[in-house]
Parts: structure tokens; C-alpha cells; sequence
């Protein structure tokens, strides 16, 4: 009994794998010993392999058993050593299961995909954007990071958590950036000071854009005297922190109605959104598009940021132009497959 408790304890002290590929080989090996002893019972190797494995698993269909008495004392010997041994790996695999979910709790586990979306800096606003970004594409996989150290959505499967100071390289590499296909740097609420806000942030984007320069970038300004400091690290987008706030707030007192329709544009939950297309061949002229789209049901809106594309319909449309229109779903897939 000492005997079997030392070695109980030596196995529990092995690497995962290692107990694994022992009990492969013990398995392996009792299959062969028990062919051996009473080929005519189990007829080829693979029955005396499955015979062992129901076994040890404590199932006993009875469709075969030992005949003889050294395949009998041979089935002892399964009974005391085999269901102890699996016993062992299933142990083993719930454990590995265990440590992971406490891993992805703990914001330590590393994101292994790509093409996804990485949000960095936990707030109510970030939550937001988790939820546009699924409504978008429900498949898609997001990836925050926080110095918290708590998942803050650990009920949903897509999103991942990675803890620790976005700043830093290993962070942001654990949050797969250079495999990401987009990043948005949000302002650290937490933090009082605006001009620190924009600091952080500054040194997060920093970071960025030095590790991997090929990520789409996105950061939220608290001031918006810091937009050149962030524009020299070749920032792709940003947003003034409180300046659409108080847009919104101004035009729907002073235009009723305003503030819901750029509100509508803004979220995925309602019908029209604002989609960029492709150029057709068919198109020489703004015009082209803009009637041409018109007919499938959608408006032509701006080519990258310019909004004035309408006064301009005789206008070629340049080589390297991004069209973006207001459609549905459901019109933008239709111009897609055309």
C-alpha cells in the first residue's frame, strides 16, 4: 500500500503530458498483454484494445471478458492500476480546463486569433463599443485590455481580457497586436488630470504604432490641443472626447429631430448605417455613383471625409477614393455582390 501510494504521488507530481502519454503506453501495453494471453477470445488486437479501455473506464458492456485464470488475475491487475490511472488524466483534464477559465478570469491567458478588434482602457464607453461592434459582426473577437484584474465580461465568449499596462510591448503583444486587424485607445477615466488622460494615451498609441505600424489606430483626446501630438505618431483616426457630447446636446435643442438621426447613424441597432464601398468599373464621375446607387436604394454620402461630393458630381472619382454611403444591410450586401 506504501508501495502504490508513493507512485500515486510521483504521477501527480508529472506534467500533464507526461501522465498522459504514460497512460497512452500503459493502455497500449495492457491491450498487447491481454491479446497475448487470450487471443481467442478478443480475436484481433483492437478488440483487446477496446476491451482494456472500457475497462479502465468502469463501463463493462460484457461483450468481452477474461476466460482464463491469467487473463482473469491480468483484469485484477487493470482493476487496481487502470481506473486509478484514468481516474488520473480525467483529474488532469478538468484541472487544465479549470486553469484556463481562471487564466481568462484573471485577464493572464494570451489571445491566440486575429483579425480582431482591441479596446483598450475599461469604461461604460467601452462596453458600448462591444456591443456595436457584435451587432456589427456577431462573430467577431474583441480583446480588451486593462490594468484591472478582473474579466469584465467574462460571460461573453468572444471577448477576451488581457491584464496589465497597455503600454507595455509583452501586454500588448499577449493582446495579439500584431495580428489585430484594428485598435481603439479609449481615455482612461480613472484618471482626473486630462492633460495625464492624453498622456496615457499618447504613450499607449506610442507603443502601437512602434510594434506593429500596420494596425488601423483609433484613440479618444480629452484636450483637443494635444490632436498634433497624436497626429505626429501617425495616428488613423481620433475623436475629441466631450466634442460630440456637446454637438449633439446643442443641435438638439436648437434642431429638433437633429440629434436622433446622427444618433441613428452612429449605432448599428437601427435600420441605415454609414458603409464604405468598393468603386464600381462602371463609374467615371461622382455622378455615375451617386445615381447608379441611387437606384439600388442607397445615398452616396462622402469620398473619405469629404462631405461635399454632391456639388461635385461631374468630378472623376480619383484613383485611390473611399465611397461611403447610408443604406441598410441588406442593400449594402446587394451592391457588394454586384
Amino acid at each position: 500500500m506504501h508501495f502504490l501510494l508513493r507512485l500515486s504521488m510521483r504521477i501527480m507530481h508529472l506534467r500533464k503530458t507526461t501522465v498522459g502519454g504514460f497512460v497512452l503506453l500503459f493502455v497500449i501495453a495492457a491491450a498487447t498483454v491481454a491479446y497475448a494471453l487470450e487471443p481467442s477470445t478478443f480475436n484481433t488486437w483492437f478488440n483487446a484494445f477496446y476491451w482494456v479501455l472500457t475497462t479502465m473506464a468502469t463501463v463493462g458492456y460484457g461483450d468481452y471478458y477474461a476466460k482464463t485464470v491469467p487473463g482473469k488475475a491480468f483484469t485484477i491487475f487493470l482493476y487496481i492500476f487502470g481506473i486509478g490511472l484514468l481516474s488520473l488524466v480525467i483529474a488532469n483534464v478538468i484541472d487544465s480546463v479549470g486553469t484556463i477559465q481562471r487564466k481568462r478570469g484573471s485577464g493572464t491567458l494570451d489571445f491566440k486569433g486575429s483579425q480582431h478588434v482591441i479596446l483598450i482602457n475599461w469604461s461604460k464607453k467601452v462596453q458600448y463599443a462591444i456591443d456595436e461592434v457584435l451587432s456589427y459582426t456577431p462573430n467577431a473577437h474583441i480583446v480588451v485590455v486593462d490594468e484591472s484584474t478582473r474579466h469584465p465580461l467574462e460571460h461573453i465568449a468572444q471577448v477576451h481580457f488581457v491584464s496589465g499596462d497597455p503600454s507595455d510591448d509583452e501586454v500588448l503583444r499577449r493582446a495579439g497586436i500584431h495580428r489585430a486587424k484594428a485598435a481603439i485607445v479609449f481615455a482612461d477615466v480613472r484618471i482626473t488630470e486630462a492633460s495625464l488622460v492624453d498622456g496615457k494615451s499618447l504613450l499607449i498609441i506610442s507603443s502601437i504604432e512602434r510594434i506593429a505600424p500596420s494596425v488601423h489606430t483609433t484613440v479618444e483626446i480629452v484636450q483637443e490641443k494635444n490632436v498634433q501630438n497624436f497626429r505626429h505618431n501617425q495616428v488613423n483616426d481620433f475623436v475629441l472626447s466631450h466634442d460630440a457630447i456637446s454637438r449633439l446636446a446643442v443641435r438638439s435643442a436648437l434642431q429638433e429631430g437633429n440629434s436622433d438621426i446622427l444618433s441613428q447613424l452612429l449605432s448599428r441597432q437601427y435600420g441605415d448605417d454609414i458603409y464604405q464601398i468598393p468603386v464600381q468599373p462602371s463609374w467615371t464621375t461622382y455622378g455615375d455613383a451617386f445615381k447608379d446607387l441611387l437606384k439600388q436604394g442607397a445615398t452616396l454620402l462622402a469620398d473619405r471625409n469629404d462631405l461635399s461630393i454632391n456639388r461635385k458630381l461631374n468630378q472623376q472619382i480619383p484613383s485611390g477614393a473611399k465611397l461611403y454611403i447610408v443604406s441598410d444591410a441588406d442593400t449594402y450586401q446587394q451592391i457588394l455582390e454586384k
